[in-house]
């Protein structure tokens, strides 16, 4: 049997503190959270691997959730306070959200999955977090409804963001997410700052594609 405490403790000291990851709070978020409670019983032996794990059942579409160490290095990019109201686009089953909710002052998680989404809304009940939402919803298209948010925080791989996720960042407000596919991808830190919008790199990323984020295929002659 997999003593997933142990697992806990090398996964944040193994993969996150060594990717120079040093936010206390998130640090101890991640110690605190059992992780292997948001996957499926059957592959809960994934939870602490480092890698982009695969979640969903065989035969649904593939979703994965970020491996740790991008996930954290994302979540300390986007400097999230106590008091920030915070997007999570693709929550995938609900590990990334109930982390966040340890951070922030609300979250609302959004997934299109039914499956995910009832699997996030069952472990974010068990784990207890009053001040975290699963909301179901086409992903590209945000939450206005729950907004504006201080942080959007893109649970996967973007080749391109539809302007209505930036139009919900409160003026201030930051996006965070992997642009682009393959190892060739950056992690992106983006800010609304009167209305503008400006972005930059801040570190080389790889992660599994956000259904709906990829570029359309160009026809060709």
């Amino acid at each position: 049997m997999i003593d997933f405490a142990a697992a806990r403790r090398l996964m944040v000291d193994g993969q996150v503190r060594t990717a120079d990851v040093t936010d206390p709070r998130l640090l101890a978020a991640m110690l605190g959270l059992p992780r292997e409670r948001f996957f499926p019983e059957e592959k809960a032996s994934l939870a602490y691997l480092d890698l982009d794990a695969p979640i969903n059942a065989p035969g649904r579409p593939d979703r994965r959730l970020l491996k740790p160490m991008v996930l954290a290095k994302l979540l300390q990019a986007a400097a999230i306070t106590q008091t920030d109201r915070v997007l999570d686009v693709g929550c995938n089953s609900g590990y990334s959200t109930a982390l966040l909710a340890h951070l922030a002052g609300s979250v609302v998680g959004l997934e299109e999955d039914p499956d995910l989404a009832r699997l996030a809304t069952d472990a974010l009940s068990v784990a207890g977090m009053p001040n975290a939402k699963i909301v179901r919803g086409t992903l590209t298209h945000g939450c206005a409804g729950e907004g504006p948010y201080d942080v959007i925080v893109l649970e996967g791989a973007a080749e391109i963001v539809n302007v209505a996720l930036f139009d919900q960042i409160k003026d201030g407000g930051r996006l965070v997410g992997v642009l682009g596919r393959g190892p060739t991808g950056k992690a992106m830190l983006y800010r609304r700052i009167e209305g503008e919008l400006s972005g930059r790199p801040v570190f080389d990323a790889a992660a599994a594609p956000l259904p709906g984020f990829a570029k359309p295929h160009e026809f060709v002659f």
